[in-house]
């Protein structure tokens, strides 16, 4: 396998690249930019707006899934974007999903219930996995390495403008106008994305190999996590945990999740090539960004909640609440990728960034409740900016400790578990909320505290046990990083850790 991907790399090395003028360059990642922003806010913007759509569709047993099935369904066919764009062209698998995002999005805006929502998010998520994948791919066929730096400006533009626009545009249009606007605006935006990729793509060099696409691998993922979830989701609510239901859902999920690892080592071209995973390097780096970027998902999906339920928020007020958090990812980020550049020791840093957020996480578990809102910003600003060290150290020692010809199947991995782990926090935060308010069957987004206080337990004392499910999220990615080998990096690492601040 690794000779037939050296020949491949060679080959693909040999070919030379159309020449384009800085115009067509431009338009090709202006085009590449907004399918990107369609993926980014889509992640961003529905967080403020959940609480609101779990009240108007009445159901808010469900809620977590609006969430994790875009996560699920954008992970599984990630992978898959990436090869069918191999054998079939970036333009056409562009295009494609660019379309498939969009026919999502109105299934959503138009969606009578949760089951038609959950449904649709589904199909986005088809759509939205392979956009960023393929942004990034669609780079670095039209630019050479050495000049690739400076287009990375561009997408962490992109993803700075999501980060800080999504919540406050989500709250804002969830308040003001109605919940169904976040899936609408994904139009005008997805349109001018297909004209621009119709016409800009045709002139992107084309450099096809057949590849043999692992559906079963795809469909076997998604059978053992959606089982994994439904367990998470039902257990200690729909039915008690030691119920057969339950059990037989765990069960069949570690079955599943059996026969996905046989398939990987048994089909030609596995989902995720398990040799991969062998490189301890990858694996203890793939693990600390799983847990880590995991838990950072589940916290902007339920602090919406916590600040609407527990601090009395409105849409928008939750949305200027939640900027901190997402926006100081992104200056933790580039201060650790300026320094991984420069230091020896580029673990250091991440393990300290790490103990910081479990720090203030853990203020947030004793103190969330008796902590005024600004004083929860800055908290906010603490946890993110810690963990936003982690994401480009993580990203680029895994780059270094791979081939050249593994470069992208071991990113695209590092992703696809990232992706994966966020899902299944969420998850594992809406089974705590949501069995600790002794929900019984669908509710409305106003019946969560009625339901608690009939119990008698405190709806901030349930969310102290998520921020505690946060800390222990944060500690296993700090343990896995401390347990993942500091290699030298190589020059083109350094180069990359200078320029990851879009990862």
């Amino acid at each position: 396998m690794d000779t037939m991907d050296q020949s491949t790399t060679k080959t693909l090395e040999q070919q030379p690249r159309l020449a384009l003028s800085q115009g067509e360059i431009r338009k090709i990642i202006f085009g590449v930019m907004l399918a990107l922003l369609l993926a980014a806010l889509d992640q961003t913007i529905i967080a403020t707006a959940l609480p609101t759509i779990g009240r108007e569709l009445g159901d808010l047993e469900h809620l977590p899934w609006v969430v994790t099935v875009y996560l699920l369904t954008a992970t599984a066919v990630t992978p898959l974007y990436g090869k069918f764009s191999d054998s079939h062209g970036r333009r056409i698998t562009m295009l494609i999903g660019i379309v498939i995002f969009i026919v999502g999005s109105v299934a959503c805006a138009v969606a009578p219930n949760m089951l038609v929502l959950i449904l649709a998010r589904g199909v986005q998520g088809l759509g939205g996995g392979g956009l960023i994948a393929l942004g990034q791919t669609i780079v670095a066929d039209l630019v050479p390495p050495k000049e690739r730096a400076k287009y990375q400006v561009y997408f962490a533009s992109v993803f700075m403008t999501a980060s800080l626009l999504g919540p406050v545009l989500g709250g804002f249009f969830a308040e003001h106008l109605h919940w169904s606007v976040i899936f609408w605006i994904n139009l005008p935006l997805g349109l001018i994305a297909f004209i621009i990729a119709f016409h800009g793509l045709k002139k992107l060099p084309r450099f096809d190999r057949p590849h043999k696409l692992d559906l079963l691998g795809a469909l076997l993922l998604v059978a053992a996590t959606v089982s994994l979830l439904l367990a998470l989701s039902w257990g200690g609510l729909r039915f008690p945990w030691g119920s057969l239901p339950i059990v037989s859902l765990f069960a069949g999920s570690g079955l599943l999740w059996v026969l996905f690892w046989a398939r990987m080592k048994a089909a030609p071209e596995p989902l995720i090539p398990p040799g991969v995973l062998h490189n301890p390097v990858v694996r203890m780096g793939t693990l600390a960004a799983c847990f880590g970027m995991g838990t950072y998902i589940g916290l902007t999906i339920y602090l919406p909640v916590y600040f609407e339920a527990v601090r009395g928020l409105t849409a928008s007020e939750s949305g200027l609440a939640l900027i901190p958090l997402m926006a100081g990812t992104v200056m933790g980020a580039t201060l650790s990728g300026r320094t991984m550049a420069k230091v020896k020791h580029y673990k250091r840093l991440p393990l300290a960034g790490l103990l910081v957020a479990m720090a203030a996480t853990g203020v947030l578990t004793a103190f969330s409740s008796r902590l005024p809102i600004s004083g929860i910003e800055v908290v906010l600003a603490i946890i993110s900016m810690g963990l936003g060290t982690l994401l480009p150290v993580s990203t680029v020692a895994i780059q270094n400790a791979v081939a050249p010809h593994q470069l992208g199947t071991a990113t695209g991995t590092a992703n696809f578990f990232r992706s994966l782990g966020g899902a299944l926090i969420v998850a594992i935060f809406g089974a705590i909320v949501l069995s600790g308010a002794n929900l019984d069957g669908a509710a409305s987004f106003e019946t969560l505290s009625a339901s608690v206080a009939k119990s008698g337990v405190n709806l901030a004392d349930i969310f102290t046990y998520v921020f505690l499910a946060a800390v222990a999220g944060f500690g296993l990615s700090f343990l896995f990083l401390l347990a993942m080998e500091e290699r030298p990096l190589r020059g083109s690492a350094i180069k990359a850790a200078e320029a990851a601040v879009a990862d």
